[in-house]
């Protein structure tokens, strides 16, 4: 897939994903009115999800309905050269509590590569984006990780989900705290990845994520001159493990706090 081929599908998601948060934006605002169903321990799906994920599909359809896609909702529908990879509302318990820590996630994945993010948080309008060998932005200016390099410097985030080893996320904690640092836990893995690439957090770990969790916020670390464990090509579009991103000078000592047997 050329340039010329990634930068059209760049522009069309970026009109999407603006599109999906004014629409999830709106189911926000009427909560009380929403269906929820739950899919497993801590693991909620409302209509507002289904809707947004349908849109997303839809208008990505309508322009290249060659195109493979993964979705946290709808599954896995097989393409051509390139998938997009979607979660329509990231931190679905937040956004159902009335919080604002949730967002709209999209990636696009090309010959096995991420060839751009976008993450748009509704409530606080925060848009987030970048693509392969162009930098990262949030609002349009430029953005990059932290130049920290202790652990002590700033506050690290640490996600954690019901699939998650209770014993995995109280070490970690237990390990960034004797380093001197201090964690956060947002509840919403796109959010703390991409504060890592706006130089806000110094890292993020989480021992359980999916794909469409991550993807699109790794591509934005990534840009944004920050450092990641190569998520995509261990576990795909699709798959499931963890997590590792920071600014360069801290990443080797936050890779050092996740343990050793992480799914």
């Amino acid at each position: 897939m050329d340039d010329a081929d990634i930068k059209a599908r760049f522009e069309l998601a970026k009109q999407v994903v603006a599109e999906a948060a004014a629409l999830a934006l709106a189911y926000s605002r009427d909560l009380a009115s929403l269906t929820v169903q739950q899919k497993g321990p801590q693991d909620v799906v409302s209509e507002a999800d289904k809707a947004v994920e349908d849109l997303i599909a839809s208008r990505i359809a309508a322009r290249f309905p060659e195109d493979g896609f993964v979705g946290e909702e709808t599954g896995i529908h097989s393409g051509g050269e390139g998938v997009w990879v979607v979660d329509p509302i990231d931190g679905t318990q937040n956004f159902l509590l009335g919080l604002p820590t949730w967002c709209v996630s999209i990636a696009f994945v090309a010959d096995g590569d991420l060839a751009f993010g976008f993450i748009t948080s509704p409530i606080t309008d925060d848009r987030f984006s970048a693509r392969r060998g162009h930098g990262a932005t949030w609002n349009d200016t430029p953005v990059h990780a932290s130049s920290a390099t202790s652990l002590s410097e700033g506050v690290t985030c640490i996600g954690h989900s019901s699939k998650a080893v209770p014993a995995d996320v109280a070490l970690m904690i237990e390990r960034l705290t004797s380093a001197g640092g201090a964690f956060r836990s947002l509840g919403s893995g796109a959010l703390m990845l991409v504060y890592v690439a706006s130089g806000q957090c110094l890292g993020y770990l989480e021992s359980y994520i999916n794909g469409w969790d991550c993807l699109a916020a790794i591509c934005i670390v990534n840009e944004a001159g920050g450092r990641t464990n190569d998520f995509l090509a261990q576990y795909g579009p699709a798959g499931h493990g963890p997590i590792i991103a920071a600014a360069p000078g801290v990443f080797d000592q936050l890779a050092a706090l996740m343990p050793p047997d992480a799914p």
